[in-house]
């Protein structure tokens, strides 16, 4: 009965569970309209950027995933960002929770996460113009190093990047008075201990199941959105601050490795399928420790030349008028008539890093970080200049910024070179831009250098990083005639890089050192490297030609990676030192495998041998196109199982190398040279 003294107990109880929802649901007042906010920043900017990208959105009739799957992505991150709190806010009893501390630090924390969304999400249009992706790794990467990078913005975006300043601090005021005013002007009780613990264990457990958005065996994740054959489409779906948080979450906690992404393969089958793709016999291949170690017979039977490789920077075959591209190399195009010019060469990668490895170490590309930056590598790692340093050649890294960007300088100095000369060493140089010297001072540089070595008798390897044709596009006024207004934009810095090589090769060509001497101009990579397909082939098309005294010249249509050049430079210089590198010696006249290319776009993976390619993705089957240089499209077809697993197997092959320390030379001393800790600024100096 409704008198009766049974009935008044449970009364009070349900009385007391109704004030404790409410006064719960109060202290949650600014953490869920913070949250409600969220959605809509966040639904806004996704809007925005599918409008921007409507054409690609339309192709592929992308509208309702975008959205639907973007608006679980968003729940996500707004769980991970805000259930914490909302879980620490129940738990504290009510004279804690009305401290001034407390309601500072909570609406700190408000404001703080929304203005990192806001922030995030205004930097995605000038990232995602430059990758094609949102920002990812490589975006945090940047921020290491400030000058650099605030340099290149400052000159290259300056509205764009007042613009984003000015509105993320205009969004962090907004929200730190929205949480302000949103909190609880009095104390709020939440019960006992009991129901405080009861009801933050609740909510931490709806959070946990909104961050993991699935009871599948796997928590969401990029590859499960993936919904299209355009990476930027797929982009789309996640917010930016997701898309940061899942790179740096592999980043940190173990670098993804091929096999975690692409399902494992016996290392034997591994092993097999890349030492057939060198060309060489099983019985080349005899140090079990140094599983692809191995000897080839080099074209070259005189006495070991110099080598002198010049990586361009960006420098696509987008901008090379020989190779179909905008008419802005003249020199290299006239160069290439003199030289063996690769038509169909492709870059592993779409980072300089990327580049360095696959020139300078011949290493094949992995899903993580190149190994310039990763730790095991530092040391003890294959580069051509510690072979060519047991040979008592002179190995140095020429370059006109700072060489500890991208952590150049200690992988180099690690691994085979003597010397660094960066931009503290250049003594009045004509021209300085946000990325150090021009090209013509870097030249001019390595030409003193060159020359003098070989006048000393001293054998020498010079690798030459140019940097003019970076973002913001800096170079000195009156070298060329301009392809386009304003001065500064890609093109022209296309231009004026091809102007410097050509400067740099008449001063060579008129040296004494130019006999004795095999030079190589090669691309990193292409520049801005996106497009509608799960790997853009086209945007890995890179020019590479090989120079010298005894080079005949030739155009050489066969399809080759970045990976090819290592063997094929050391075999024309007359080396014949087993080295571990994996690709091919192009100057050997017995090879006759079909050419081959390998590319690693974010974390897809493509091998492409003849027309067909087979493109590798996270968790998901292979798949296979058909490839038609130029047209910027890959067409589906039927998968071929043994390409399938033949791409499969090389995919792994980099992080199967790395984690087991099979990428290096048998170890003995090598000859003396000035000690690597020696900057260039003393050590070069003193020999000038």
């Amino acid at each position: 009965m409704p008198g009766s003294i049974l009935y008044r107990p449970r009364m009070a109880r349900r009385v007391d569970l109704d004030m404790t929802l409410r006064n719960a649901m109060t202290r949650l007042k600014p953490v869920l309209g913070m949250g409600v906010l969220g959605l809509v920043v966040l639904g806004v900017s996704r809007l925005g950027l599918a409008l921007w990208q409507r054409a690609a959105v339309d192709e592929v009739q992308g509208w309702v995933p975008v959205l639907v799957q973007g608006l679980r992505v968003d729940i996500a991150s707004l769980c991970l960002l805000f259930v914490p709190l909302a879980a620490l806010l129940l738990l504290l009893p009510a004279a804690v929770y009305d401290a001034r501390w407390v309601r500072r630090i909570a609406t700190g924390w408000l404001a703080l996460a929304m203005t990192l969304l806001v922030w995030l999400e205004l930097a995605t249009p000038g990232f995602m113009r430059e990758y094609g992706l949102r920002p990812d790794r490589v975006f945090v990467e940047y921020l290491v190093y400030p000058r650099e990078v605030l340099s290149m913005l400052a000159e290259g975006r300056p509205l764009e990047c007042i613009g984003v300043l000015l509105l993320t601090a205009a969004a962090a005021l907004a929200s730190l008075r929205l949480a302000r005013r949103g909190w609880p002007a009095q104390p709020m009780p939440a019960g006992g201990a009991v129901l405080r613990v009861g009801l933050a264990v609740l909510v931490l457990g709806i959070g946990a199941l909104g961050v993991r958005s699935t009871l599948g065996h796997r928590p969401m994740n990029p590859a499960m959105l993936a919904f299209s054959t355009n990476p930027t489409v797929n982009a789309l779906p996640l917010n930016s601050f997701y898309s940061l948080a899942f790179a740096m979450r592999g980043w940190l906690q173990h670098e993804d490795t091929a096999g975690s992404l692409y399902g494992e393969l016996p290392a034997d089958t591994v092993l097999a399928s890349v030492r057939a793709g060198t060309g060489l016999p099983a019985s080349a291949f005899t140090d079990p420790a140094l599983p692809t170690l191995a000897a080839r017979a080099p074209v070259w039977r005189g006495k070991p030349k110099n080598l002198v490789i010049v990586l361009e920077e960006s420098l696509g075959a987008q901008f090379i008028g020989s190779l179909g591209g905008r008419p802005l190399s003249p020199e290299y195009d006239r160069l290439s008539e003199q030289g063996w010019a690769f038509e169909r060469l492709y870059a592993t990668g779409t980072r300089s890093v990327r580049g360095i490895e696959a020139v300078v170490a011949g290493f094949a590309p992995t899903p993580a970080q190149a190994v310039v930056k990763r730790a095991r590598s530092q040391q003890g790692f294959f580069t051509l200049a510690d072979v060519l340093r047991r040979r008592g050649y002179d190995t140095t890294f020429y370059y006109g910024g700072e060489s500890h960007f991208d952590n150049m300088r200690g992988f180099f100095l690690g691994n085979g070179f003597c010397r660094v000369v960066e931009q503290r060493d250049y003594r009045a140089p004509a021209f300085v831009g946000s990325w150090g010297v021009s090209d013509e001072d870097l030249f001019a540089r390595a030409n003193d250098e060159f020359a003098r070595l070989h006048a000393d008798g001293k054998p020498f390897f010079g690798f030459v990083f140019t940097s003019s044709n970076h973002d913001p596009f800096e170079f000195p006024t009156g070298r060329i005639t301009p392809f386009e207004q304003p001065l500064q934009t890609r093109n022209n810095a296309a231009k004026y890089a091809d102007h410097a090589l050509g400067g740099f090769f008449d001063q060579a060509m008129a040296s004494d050192y130019w006999n004795d001497t095999v030079f190589l101009v090669v691309a990193d990579h292409d520049s801005r490297v996106f497009g509608r397909d799960l790997v853009p082939v086209d945007n890995f098309h890179i020019p590479g030609l090989i120079l010298g005294a005894g080079i005949a010249p030739r155009r050489d249509d066969r399809i080759a990676s970045q990976i090819d050049l290592g063997p094929t430079l050391l075999s024309l210089i007359g080396i014949a030192d087993a080295t571990p590198m994996t690709g091919r010696d192009l100057a050997d006249p017995t090879m006759r495998l079909p050419g081959r290319a390998l590319m690693q776009y974010d974390r897809n993976f493509a091998w492409l041998q003849g027309d067909d390619v087979v493109v590798l993705q996270p968790d998901k089957v292979p798949s296979q196109y058909r490839y038609v240089p130029g047209k910027g499209r890959l067409q589906p077809a039927a998968l071929s199982p043994l390409l399938a697993r033949e791409a499969h197997a090389q995919a792994l092959w980099g992080s199967l190398a790395y984690e087991r320390g099979w990428y290096g030379l048998p170890r003995v001393n090598a000859p003396e040279n000035p000690p690597a800790s020696r900057s260039a600024h003393t050590a070069v100096a003193a020999n000038r």
